[in-house]
């Protein structure tokens, strides 16, 4: 077996702050797409690391939408360095149409036509109109390369698949559980969906009222705990001042406290007429 050429023959390296230095000045030129200085960093950091000059990103590279991608000729010029061949059969309008090969990646032939482009949505776009040959001939080339001597694509697509690529969906925020934020506990869950009450209030006529305790918005949230704890004062307080029969008669009507309980979790709406039954002196409501 021959052996297989490096990508590049005159592997030269330039230092971090060299790179950047000709980073600015490529991003600031507007000539190759580039238009941050990261962008460019990047790419010629990518082009070093394969054994090229750095400045050959500009190049060899293009940026798509935000993406980096390959250009075709620059594909099929490191798939030729590297030991590979290409033979054309068909190039023209209608038709790119090749054999693709190499020692150690076989053998393909790979074929696109204005009917592939049109299926794929392409023939209608204007680049395809004015220049379909050149088209067809990226995508060829993109395809072959990729199967069989994939390194030549630096892990990238050409930049006519680049563009064809949608831009990522931005998701709306995540609300549910995570992993860093379990699942609500009970407790809690009673807490949020629940309001609490107080120590009865008497209003005008003498009839207890029940403020809520928990807060929405400005107001506080406490615990399920907690919560049927204010339950316990608030029917001992009842006991008291001799109301106990306001809330007893809430409970038989299912109105009033006793009812929002009951709508949100009826396990702890029993607890609640349980310890009003256990407060009674005689019989249960």
């Amino acid at each position: 077996m021959n052996a297989i050429a490096p990508i590049s023959t005159a592997p030269t390296t330039l230092a971090y702050a060299e790179m950047e230095r000709l980073a600015a000045a490529i991003a600031k030129s507007g000539l190759f797409g580039m238009k941050t200085p990261e962008q460019a960093l990047v790419l010629m950091s990518i082009a070093q690391a394969e054994g090229r000059h750095p400045a050959l990103a500009a190049r060899d590279y293009d940026v798509i939408q935000g993406r980096p991608a390959k250009k075709a000729e620059a594909m099929q010029r490191d798939f030729l360095i590297a030991g590979g061949a290409v033979e054309w059969h068909q190039l023209d309008d209608m038709v790119a149409d090749a054999t693709f090969s190499h020692p150690q990646g076989g053998k393909a032939r790979i074929s696109w036509d204005m009917q592939r482009a049109a299926t794929a949505g392409l023939g209608a776009r204007d680049s395809w109109k004015k220049f379909p040959r050149q088209m067809l001939r990226s995508r060829c080339v993109s395809e072959g390369v990729r199967t069989v001597w994939p390194l030549a694509t630096s892990g990238m697509y050409e930049p006519g698949e680049a563009a064809d690529i949608p831009p990522p969906r931005k998701e709306p925020p995540h609300g549910g559980p995570t992993i860093e934020a379990k699942a609500e506990p009970h407790d809690e869950r009673m807490a949020r969906l629940a309001p609490t009450y107080d120590t009865p209030k008497p209003d005008d006529d003498g009839a207890p009222q029940y403020p809520f305790a928990t807060k929405k918005g400005g107001r506080i949230f406490t615990t399920g705990s907690e919560w049927m704890e204010n339950w316990r004062r608030t029917i001992e307080a009842c006991v008291r001042t001799d109301a106990l029969d306001k809330l007893v008669e809430a409970a038989a009507m299912n109105v009033g406290p006793i009812a929002v309980v009951e709508e949100f979790d009826p396990q702890a709406a029993a607890e609640v007429r349980t310890m009003l039954a256990e407060a009674l002196p005689g019989d249960q409501p």
